[in-house]
């Protein structure tokens, strides 16, 4: 421990690795805030800590168990030049619920009716959420800690790096969840950013990866033309002096 504490290499990959995991987070933040925004806040506030629990959970066990995981990146299907690995096929499924997850969501906001939210009962959708929130969460997991296996030697680098982009994530999560659920345009944008997400997934799990900075870099943009747009919108409310 002491050697990794007094070595430069380990403190710039704890820095890089960091810098990654707050990055592959994104995706993350952006499921909860937008999946919590159907059920009243006090609720969507414990969803989201849940939710962020259970994703830092998720990544500890998972380096915990690196034999197992790096097994997932070996074939268990062949079709012809196709070769699909526990891994790929995580990771397909994973993109394809995103895609119908944001899919369906856009529907219900495009089709909303008076009402419709108070016909369900509160227990039964903050169940469904959490049960959506595990699901995601294992797959952003898996594609994270792989990702940390591949950058860095040291499991307690690993796991200081996934601690500090958790608690970043937690920290971001509130105003984010806040931003969006009073925002519903910015609601529709990021459920379109979840369909992009989920294709990118469903790319990877087929072996064509999507560099992610053409997504993060197309996200930076749309969010920064949707802030002017509110202040915007802001500023037309303001009474004329």
């Amino acid at each position: 421990m002491m050697q990794l504490i007094t070595s430069p290499e380990a403190w710039a990959a704890l820095l890089t690795l960091t810098a990654l995991e707050i990055v592959l987070g994104i995706d993350n933040v952006i499921f909860l805030s937008v999946i919590v925004s159907r059920i009243p806040q006090p609720q969507a506030n414990r969803a989201r800590q849940i939710g962020l629990l259970l994703a830092l959970v998720f990544r500890i066990l998972l380096l915990s168990i690196l034999v197992w995981l790096i097994g997932l990146t070996q074939p268990v299907i062949v079709v012809q030049d196709i070769s699909l690995s526990w891994r790929d096929i995580i990771l397909i499924g994973g993109g394809l619920f995103l895609i119908a997850k944001a899919t369906h969501e856009i529907h219900g906001e495009v089709e909303a009716r008076e009402g419709e939210a108070a016909d369900k009962p509160n227990a039964s959708a903050f169940f469904w959420v959490i049960v959506q929130i595990i699901i995601i969460d294992l797959v952003f997991s898996l594609d994270s800690i792989i990702t940390a296996i591949g950058m860095a030697q040291d499991i307690e680098i690993m796991i200081a790096a996934v601690v500090i982009a958790c608690a970043i994530m937690y920290i971001s999560s509130g105003p984010v969840a806040r931003f969006v659920a009073e925002h519903p345009t910015t609601k529709m944008l990021a459920l379109a950013f979840l369909v992009l997400i989920g294709v990118a997934l469903v790319a990877d799990g087929f072996k064509f990866h999507i560099p992610r900075g053409y997504i993060y870099f197309a996200i930076a943009f749309s969010a920064a033309v949707e802030a002017f747009n509110v202040m915007a919108k802001r500023n037309r409310r303001k009474p004329a002096r």
